[in-house]
């Protein structure tokens, strides 16, 4: 769980839960499958008894739900036998929190329960009308502008805003190896990130002909993030998606990233030696482009 309080939401698994709720409950589906895919996001805490963010998991969901006018008859059954039986306050208690901040919990509880078998509202719900289109293929080969190895920040409007300055000083690439869509919607994108800068633009040429590459996770990306960190397209390759599995076995899929909204931004940093030692960066890997290639 991390850390936990008195209020639905004072635990860090129940504040990201909550984001995970806000993210699909846009998707266009019912109620139950709805449900059923969130359940997918996290699976111990959603079925096992004796997870100890079990019911967490299934009165944020409740809440949530309830909260947009989504009506799941499952999740608000689950939630409140949960709050009935006891099950939350036995588990805090296991957990170490006190007497009287359970009753401080059990106060929150009521008022949960009092939304959850209230009349149902019913708001009306930004969905997705289809799914987000890709920006990049796989084997899309993409330079981008540096400042000491960073990418430039797209959170901000001009790059002369960012903390700490930003001066251009370097050239980075990458090849997007795997890209794909959370629950058929949400895109993400999966780099192959140059582990070195170079003063001047790489061509399309000199990539292929690089050596030292760092598998990085996934991340999303929109086009007015792709206009601000000012990345090019300089060509594509022929990756082999079977391959890359084969070299990475149990590689997970930019789920996680795409429900959470991590930017492609975090993954596209060329940090020196040491610095990715300390932040246990991967390794990068000499000839790992050149095996991925079909």
């Amino acid at each position: 769980m991390g850390s936990w309080g008195t209020a639905l939401y004072s635990g860090d698994f129940a504040a990201d839960l909550r984001r995970t709720v806000a993210v699909v409950a846009r998707l266009p589906f019912d109620a139950e499958r709805l449900v059923d895919l969130i359940a997918d996001a996290e699976p111990n805490a959603a079925t096992s008894p004796s997870d100890e963010d079990h019911t967490v998991f299934w009165l944020v969901v409740a809440d949530q739900l309830a909260r947009r006018g989504v009506q799941s008859a499952r999740a608000r059954d689950t939630a409140l036998r949960i709050i009935d039986s006891g099950r939350d306050l036995d588990a805090m208690e296991r957990l170490g929190m006190s007497e009287r901040e359970r009753a401080k919990r059990a106060r929150s509880l009521a008022e949960l329960r009092a939304r959850l078998i209230s009349p149902p509202n019913h708001p009306k719900r930004d969905l997705l009308k289809k799914p987000q289109p890709y920006l990049f293929e796989a084997g899309d080969v993409v330079v981008y502008p540096t400042s000491s190895g960073k990418c430039i920040n797209p959170y901000f409007r001009e790059k002369t805003r960012i903390p700490g300055g930003w001066m251009h000083d370097g050239w980075a690439a990458a090849v997007i190896v795997e890209r794909g869509r959370a629950f058929d919607f949400l895109a993400w994108y999966r780099p192959l990130v140059a582990a070195s800068i170079q003063r001047e633009k790489p061509r399309l040429d000199g990539i292929i002909a690089r050596q030292g590459w760092r598998l990085d996770r996934p991340g999303t990306v929109t086009r007015l993030h792709v206009q601000r960190m000012e990345i090019e397209r300089l060509g594509s390759l022929s990756v082999d998606s079977e391959k890359l599995h084969t070299r990475f076995p149990g590689l997970p899929t930019g789920r996680s990233e795409a429900v959470h909204d991590i930017s492609i931004a975090n993954r596209l940093h060329v940090p020196n030696p040491s610095v990715a030692a300390m932040r246990r960066r991967p390794e990068p890997t000499v000839d790992l482009l050149a095996e991925l290639l079909v």
